[in-house]
This record gives structure tokens, C-alpha cells and sequence, in this order.
């Protein structure tokens, strides 16, 4: 019989989900100016929803500072609303086509906020990986009853997706870690 179940292909979706929830949670800010933490917001201009990258030079040249060059002159305004409707919570100066933004200290409030927030994007990727296994299983279900593979296969490549999908939500689990101490990091409560 000829296996048509390919595990490689699961195993690149769960790589995907991993590699997304990364990127999300690098857009999370933490009291330390990131360039990403502009990846997620959009701008409607030119008749089209653009990432802030796409339309200017995004840079750090401080701890707390982010600068962002913006090509045409026409868009400073646009960039500087989507900036102010984002969730970032900062509050953008214009100086003729630079947007700068200071990133400022962050509260004990916002920083246990922060943590659910990061706790509820880890559990989301958690059950797209739980999902993919899903989907693997079912696919193997469908290929053993048209007899496609053995009971012998099936049942290999049953342990073989649980293993990979236990490998992958430890490596969700893993991730978040860095990031809350680079939440508190900066965060010495006053004594006062």
C-alpha cells in the first residue's frame, strides 16, 4: 500500500503557528522602543490598508525612542492617526516627515495586563496546534477507511503527529517566559 499522509506538511503549519505567534507577541510593548512593535498596524492609504514599514524607515536609535521616516509627506498624517488608534498607547510628535515616538515607563497595572494578554495569545496558538492535530487525525482516519494505509500506519503516524504536537506546545510554552521578564525588566516598585 502507498501512503499518501504526508507528516511534513503538519509539521510546517505547526512551524507556521509558532512563527506567528512570535511575531505577535513581539509587537506587544514592553517599556523598550521595538521597531515590530509597528508590524501590526495598518494604514488606509492609496486606496488599501499598508504596513507603517511599507510606507516609511523605521528605526531605534534609543531604549525608548522610535523614528519613523516617512517617504512621502502626504502620509505623515495618516501614519500619525493609525498610530494614535492603535493600541500602543503612545502618543506620536510630528517633526516634518519624522514621526517620533516615546515609549514611556510602563505601570504595574499594565505590565500584569500585558502578562494576560501574552497568556491569552499563547493559549490561542496552543489550540491552532491542538487544531492541526485535529486535522492530521482526521486525515488519517479518511485514508485508513479508503484503505490508503494500514492500521500498522495509522497507527504510527498517530504517535508520530502527538509527539510533534507535544514538542511544539512546549515550545509555546517556552517563549512566553522571555517575554515576561522583559515586561518586568525595567520595573522596580517605589518604596514610597
Amino acid at each position: 500500500m502507498n501512503s499518501e499522509f504526508n507528516e511534513n506538511e503538519y509539521s510546517l503549519k505547526m512551524g507556521k503557528t509558532i512563527q506567528s505567534f512570535k511575531k505577535e507577541i513581539s509587537s506587544l510593548r514592553t517599556g523598550r522602543a521595538n521597531s515590530s512593535m509597528l508590524d501590526m498596524i495598518k494604514v488606509d492609504v492609496y486606496g488599501q490598508l499598508m504596513p507603517i514599514n511599507q510606507l516609511a524607515t523605521v528605526s531605534v536609535p534609543e531604549a525608548r525612542l522610535i523614528n519613523v521616516q516617512v517617504w512621502d509627506k502626504s502620509n505623515v498624517g495618516l501614519i500619525d492617526s493609525s498610530i494614535q488608534k492603535s493600541e500602543l498607547g503612545v502618543n506620536p510628535q510630528i517633526d516634518g516627515q519624522i514621526i517620533r515616538i516615546r515609549i514611556p515607563d510602563l505601570t504595574e497595572e499594565r505590565r500584569k495586563e500585558l502578562i494576560k494578554v501574552l497568556k491569552g495569545m499563547s493559549e490561542k496558538s496552543k489550540v491552532s496546534i491542538r487544531n492541526i492535530r485535529r486535522e492530521a487525525n482526521e486525515n488519517l482516519k479518511k485514508q485508513l477507511k479508503e484503505k490508503k494505509i494500514t492500521e500498522d500506519q495509522n497507527k504510527n503516524f498517530e504517535k508520530n503527529t502527538q509527539k510533534l504536537t507535544d514538542d511544539n506546545i512546549s515550545d509555546i510554552e517556552k517563549i512566553p517566559s522571555e517575554k515576561e521578564k522583559e515586561i518586568f525588566q525595567l520595573w522596580i516598585p517605589s518604596t514610597i
